[in-house]
Formats: C-alpha cells, structure tokens, sequence
C-alpha cells in the first residue's frame, strides 16, 4: 500500500427531515446566499424546507446554474455576493450547483485580476467564504469532496479546480429529495459514480486489498441498486442506498493508498465542452476504450473486477477482460446510456480538436502510469466511435 494522507472535514447528515438541520448548521447571524439550479427545488418542496429552516436570518438567492456550470453565470452570483456582503452560501442542488457554488466562495475572496486564473493557471485559493449543501441529486460526491469543474462557455473550455477550504461545512442528504428526478438523472447519476470508482479501483496492485473490497462494494451495490432505483426512484430505502454509494464514491475513502487514473475524466471533459454531452456519458463513451487499449497494464485488476464483480471466471485472460468490458457496457446500455461516440453523432472531426487542444495545452503523461500521451488519446478517442 502506498502512502497516503487523509483529510475529510465534511459533516454529513443523512436521512428523512435532516434539512431542519440548517436551523442549528449555520449561524443565526450569517447572511445566507442560496444558490440552486433551474428552479425544479421550487416544484418539490425542497426550497419552501429550506427557507422553512432558515427563517429569522437574511437570506438571498441565486438560480439557474447550468449542469456543467458556467464561469459566467458564476460571476454574477460572485458579485451578487459580494454586493449584498454574504458570509455563508448554501448550495441546494445536484453536483453541478455545488460545483458552481465552490467556485462560488473562492473566487468571492480571490485577489487577482481574473478569477478563471483559478482553474486555467491552478491559481492557489487562499481563503474562501464557508458554505454548506442540501444534496438533490446524487451523482458526483461533491458534497462530501472539495473539488470542482467549471466550463468557460465563451471559449468551450472545461477545467478543475480543488482546495483544502473548498470542502463544504456539512452536506444534508435526505433520500426524499430525489424522488421527483426524472429517469435520465438518476441513469446519468448511476453511471457517473460507478465510473468514478473503476478510476480508482482499475488500476495496478499495490497489496491495498481493504481497498479494493470497498470499491467493489460499492460497484456491486450499485449495480445492484441502480436498475431499482431507475424503476423505482420514489422507493425511499433504493433511493438512500443509491445516494451514499455515489457519495462513497468519491470522498477520497478508496483512493487512500492506492494509484489513480482520472484519463477517463480528463477526455470526457472535453466532450462535454464541445458539444454539450452529459457529464456521465461521456466516461462511458470514453471508458470502454480506455479499458481495451490499456489492458496489458491494467490485466491484474481488470480479470479481479470481472471475478468479483461480474462473476467471469472462464476463457482465456483476454477473453475474461473482453467480457468483463462487454459486462460493464451492457450496465451502462441497461441504464439508457449509450456508449460510442455515434450514438452521439460525434465524429472524427472532434477527436482532431480535441488533439489540436491537448497540443496547444502542453497534455501529457496521463493515467496511473502517466504514460497516456496525446497519440493515444487520439487512439482511445478513434476506438470510441
């Protein structure tokens, strides 16, 4: 096992009824900036909870952050916030809003001239207004992680950012919140979370094995509980199953120890940013591929992934690691996720521009070996159509 070192400040608070809870987690004197998405917490009862809680302090409010949240509509709630001199955010919202709103309380305290420099020049965030969330949709595991990915729409470029201040306070995840979902959310959140564990998980052995039982224990749940909740999703115990794996998935807890590979992601990105495919498609557009061209170096963990998770045992090594990939595209095709990049009437055309980017930005050793150079994610891209 590698060494590692281990920090997660975040305060959950999970179940039924936990957003009363906002009445004791923010300060009676703050005055509360509450950012959400397009408006849908004002048709399920989640935003009249929450002004319910945070009643007695000065409250204002920024909608319409977009999935894949815009720098420039992020901008305005900056100076919003700054205008009505806020000291407590409150994101309520799937990942994108709480995305948004991390971006949100950093640049609030930037100093330098352009607040993008954040996330295209990786400008150190030095302090940052303290915020809490209200998880809608589960999916990313932001709310319990201090990342985040903002896409410039001027110049269609999507980048991350992360910052030790940039954790939330608390995140309160109530199952309940997530049943008026529609089907495509909750596939796309199925999805996004699984994918977020192969990259930690389908890499190369490092003795780490409590590690690599949590992971599949996430994957197995989620399969198990994904096509329940996509059929069900106003079932409350698939629902609250369903929210702590993609939480699980992605606050740091099966990364400790063990080596990385966040290609996938890195790719995808770009896709989203070109044309606007939803975050999670695009890992299953790009995962698939990335899978079969680095088998030989991922072979141990992929034929451990098929073994445990999907029951393949026979055939050759090629052969099992064949299956175990046809076994995971068949998950995400079950969830109404399509997987080449024809289904989205994507063409060679964006894997050139997508080249031409990586070369104008320097990208190079990728991957848990860092040895994914820009050739080949044209060739992971090309076996992707």
């Amino acid at each position: 096992m590698n060494n590692f070192t281990f920090y997660n400040p975040v305060k959950i608070l999970f179940g039924k009824a936990q957003i009363a809870a906002l009445t004791s987690e923010i300060p009676a004197d703050a005055k509360v900036l509450v950012t959400y998405g397009g408006g849908s917490i004002k048709k399920n009862g989640v935003y009249d909870q929450v002004m319910a809680a945070l009643s007695g302090r000065t409250v204002t409010e920024f909608g319409g952050i977009e999935p894949n949240p815009h720098y420039e509509t992020l901008m305005k709630a900056v100076n919003q916030a700054k205008q009505e001199q806020v000291n407590f955010v409150l994101a309520v919202g799937g990942g994108s809003v709480i995305d948004g709103t991390k971006f949100i309380v950093a640049a609030m305290e930037y100093e330098g001239a352009d607040a993008w420099d954040i996330l295209a020049k990786k400008a150190p965030v030095k302090k940052a207004v303290p915020f809490g969330t209200v998880l809608t949709l589960p999916a990313t595991g932001s709310e319990m992680n201090s990342g985040s990915v903002i896409t410039k729409a001027e110049t269609k470029e999507k980048f991350s950012f992360g910052s030790p201040l940039t954790f939330p306070k608390f995140s309160i995840l109530d199952p309940e919140t997530t049943y008026t979902l529609p089907v495509r959310q909750i596939s796309n959140g199925i999805v996004d979370a699984y994918t977020h564990v192969l990259e930690q998980y389908l890499t190369y052995p490092v003795n780490a094995p409590l590690q690599d039982r949590m992971a599949e224990s996430i994957l197995l749940t989620l399969k198990e509980e994904g096509p329940k909740a996509v059929e069900n999703p106003q079932d409350y115990d698939t629902m609250a199953n369903f929210m702590w794996c993609a939480t699980m998935a992605l606050n740091g807890v099966i990364r400790v120890g063990v080596p990385t590979d966040w290609a996938t992601h890195y790719i995808g990105h770009e896709l989203t940013a070109l044309h606007g495919i939803d975050h999670a498609r695009t890992l299953a557009i790009v995962l698939p591929s990335l899978l079969r061209y680095k088998q030989e170096t991922k072979k141990e963990k992929l034929l451990q992934y098929g073994q445990r998770v999907w029951g393949v045992d026979a055939g050759t090594e090629d052969e099992r690691i064949e299956a175990t990939i046809q076994a995971t595209v068949a998950f995400f095709e079950s969830l109404d996720i399509k997987t080449t990049l024809a289904d989205y009437e994507v063409g060679q055309e964006t894997v050139k521009e997508i080249v031409r980017r990586f070369e104008e930005r320097g990208v190079k050793n990728l991957g848990e070996h860092a040895d994914i150079q820009i050739k080949d994610v044209e060739e992971i891209l090309t076996m992707s159509l």
